[in-house]
């Protein structure tokens, strides 16, 4: 549902309501950074690997939200900007890496991806639960819940890759599955970008 009152108006965070659930994802988010990342490295899964920076992004991305609440349209609207690109970058930098590990010969742990997958996926769940009803808003907000919703999906995506490479004894469901992640923080990147464009351009015209 929407947070905002009117049809026009889109909610710009300011509340403290939504600020308590902010500070709750991102110590959500930063924990799960830790233990995702760690679990990638030891179970040599580019896909967990993968999800473990969507987690930091959002960490960071809720961060940066909290910091411009109530600033002006314009400072919002270039904080969205920076985190468009970031995940951008994060997307494009995924992307590479995936096909750099096509080429690598080891299989990931299926269990240990099964198993952080799982986890991960709950403590995303819990995010999203939280975020649902600020889902809704200018740029900087709806930046919040695209990032709190590509995680839930990347974390079931990461479970069907260790269930596919315990099916196959291959890695490849894992590049599979960090690719399609990719693609995710691409298309969610070019809709923030999209949005806080429009909203600075609506901006520029007031002024004018």
């Amino acid at each position: 549902m929407s947070a905002s009152c009117g049809h026009h108006t889109s909610f710009d965070g300011v509340s403290d309501d939504y600020k308590r659930r902010l500070w709750l994802v991102i110590a959500i988010n930063a924990v799960m950074f830790g233990v995702e990342m760690t679990a990638g490295q030891v179970a040599q899964s580019q896909a967990l690997q993968a999800d473990a920076l969507d987690f930091a992004a959002d960490a960071l991305t809720y961060g940066i939200s909290l910091a411009v609440i109530g600033a002006s349209l314009k400072v919002r609207s270039t904080a969205a900007m920076a985190k468009g690109i970031s995940l951008l970058l994060m997307g494009l930098w995924v992307f590479g890496t995936t096909l750099y590990r096509v080429f690598y010969t080891g299989v990931p742990e299926a269990g240990v991806m099964g198993i952080i997958g799982f986890l991960a996926l709950l403590a995303n769940l819990a995010s999203v639960l939280i975020l649902v009803k600020y889902k809704d808003g200018d740029a900087n907000v709806r930046s919040v819940w695209l990032c709190s919703r590509n995680d839930a999906i990347g974390n079931v995506a990461v479970m069907v890759a260790a269930l596919g490479v315990w099916r196959t004894s291959t890695g490849w469901p894992d590049l599979i599955v960090a690719g399609i992640m990719a693609g995710l923080f691409l298309t969610s990147a070019v809709q923030i970008l999209k949005q806080a464009r429009a909203e600075q351009h609506h901006q520029t015209s007031k002024v004018h």
